[in-house]
């Protein structure tokens, strides 16, 4: 079997790897690039757990094959944050206390901020909706829709 060469720009930074035709963006993510922030939950699209950011559209990337990456532009949830600066909607998942295992954490924090970066002024119901997709065992789910909400608010003020 013949490797494939993908070349993409995942979190700001130019990137390369090598993969086979039926690795999974997933795959490829933590096997190998080493970005194991991206979890598997499912592997049928169903949890959310492996949410990424592509080319500004929420994916869920046990889904999309990695040779599809090629030339894409990428944000994993090691990309969320700016250096050592928490992005906002990572410091109200703290503040709000939006976690307990953390297992599901990553995709929600992904999937918020897509959802953020595409309506900075969500209601209730559209945080609802949009993060319909990940699915989490432990928290419930007020706190992470507070979180949200209060991020979007407080960039709202800040910007």
């Amino acid at each position: 079997m013949s490797k494939h060469h993908v070349t993409a720009t995942i979190n700001g930074e130019p990137a390369e790897f090598l993969c086979e035709t039926e690795n999974t963006l997933l795959d490829a993510l933590r096997d190998q690039l080493r970005l194991t922030g991206t979890k598997e939950g499912c592997g049928s699209g169903d949890c959310g757990a492996c949410s990424v950011i592509v080319d500004g559209r929420l994916v869920c990337s046990c889904l999309m094959l990695a040779v599809e990456a090629e030339g894409k532009t990428i944000q994993t949830i090691e990309g969320i944050a700016d250096g050592e600066k928490l992005h906002p909607v990572q410091q109200k998942f703290l503040e709000h206390a939006a976690l307990q295992c953390g297992f599901c954490t990553p995709g929600f924090l992904v999937a918020a901020k897509a959802l953020l970066d595409r309506n900075p002024d969500p209601t209730e119901t559209e945080v609802r909706y949009w993060l319909a997709g990940n699915l989490c065992r432990c928290t419930g789910y007020d706190k992470i829709i507070r979180a949200v909400l209060d991020t979007a608010a407080e960039m709202r003020a800040n910007a």
